[in-house]
């Protein structure tokens, strides 16, 4: 485990960098930086003992954020539901490299990109290597977010050698746990007995729990190298949306309705060959059934009836639905 380490988080009030920056917070001085334009967020993120700094990307403006960070996690990323790809190459592209330069003096960077960069492939089970083609997923509530996303890994390479900064590009998967993820939004759907939409059946994954997420962010920083290391970031398991659905039917006591529409030109399925990762990391250690029902047990303490706890609003979740970070 990092310690006694200086790290920036961009994001840290987001799904997957709200229990990294708690868990790293507990040995390190971590700081964050964010618009925090939902109500709270700020002062939950403090609260976890990371320090904060109002930052908006966008702009490139960091204030009086150091720039002596050891490390920097840039997980931060703009998730338009309109087709506003100037906003979103802003953010998602330039704003990467912006941060990358202010945090020039680091020892290593981590950039956190998605599984939805990956050509559709015919396949649903397809697994995707790090090698194969890039294209546009063509998400439907984030239309502008794979193609951003693929810039930003072009701009990350390119800073990433003109700076001499070790990287490791992540391209995430689903990501769960505690703090959400898609599969909290379908446990939430089932519980309250609300139909699911689905892209395909089936509609595989590789789901990560957050624990992994926090014990294997070491392992990959000691992999950032110049020119940047990139590498696949999932569970071991490939899953289906559809079966995970069913599991939760099983822990509620209620009937998943499951439907699909089929969306062309969209990803399958989005299953991560991990041999990489894995070589890195070693396995993971929370398997998708262990991890799935702790949510479960985590949101609903009182009971399926009582609703769940920490519930995101419908519109953040929906995001989460259709995306992999």
């Amino acid at each position: 485990m990092l310690s006694d380490q200086k790290i920036l988080i961009t994001g840290p009030a987001g799904q997957i960098a709200f229990p990294l920056a708690q868990y790293l917070a507990r040995d390190n001085d971590v700081w964050g930086i964010a618009r925090f334009s939902e109500a709270g967020s700020r002062e939950r993120v403090e609260q976890a003992g990371v320090t904060t700094r109002v930052v908006d990307l966008a702009t490139g403006d960091f204030g009086d954020l150091p720039d002596d960070f050891t490390y920097v996690l840039h997980l931060a990323a703009f998730l338009g539901t309109a087709p506003d790809y100037d906003a979103a190459l802003r953010v998602n592209a330039e704003g990467s490299g912006m941060v990358l330069h202010h945090c020039r003096k680091a020892r290593a960077a981590m950039v956190m990109t998605t599984g939805s960069i990956y050509k559709p492939h015919e396949d649903p089970n397809h697994p995707y290597l790090e090698t194969d083609p890039l294209g546009d997923a063509q998400l439907p509530s984030v239309p502008t977010y794979s193609i951003s996303k693929i810039a930003e890994e072009g701009v990350v390479r390119t800073v990433c050698r003109m700076l001499d900064l070790p990287t490791v590009i992540v391209r995430m998967n689903v990501a769960y746990g505690t703090n959400g993820g898609m599969p909290a939004f379908h446990l939430d759907a089932v519980a309250a007995d609300k139909p699911i939409s689905l892209r395909w059946d089936p509609n595989p994954y590789s789901p990560i729990h957050e624990v992994d997420i926090c014990e294997q962010t070491e392992a990959l920083l000691d992999v950032a190298s110049v020119p940047a290391t990139i590498v696949n970031w999932g569970g071991d398991e490939p899953v289906a949306a559809q079966e995970w659905c069913a599991y939760f039917g099983e822990l509620t006591g209620k009937v998943p309705h499951v439907s699909t529409n089929p969306v062309p030109g969209t990803q399958r399925g989005v299953v991560l060959d991990v041999s990489k990762r894995r070589a890195i990391t070693g396995p993971c250690t929370v398997n998708w059934r262990d991890g799935m029902r702790a949510m479960f047990e985590h949101r609903y303490p009182n009971g399926v009836d009582a609703g769940p706890v920490n519930a995101r609003t419908a519109h953040a979740m929906q995001s989460l639905q259709e995306t992999e970070n």
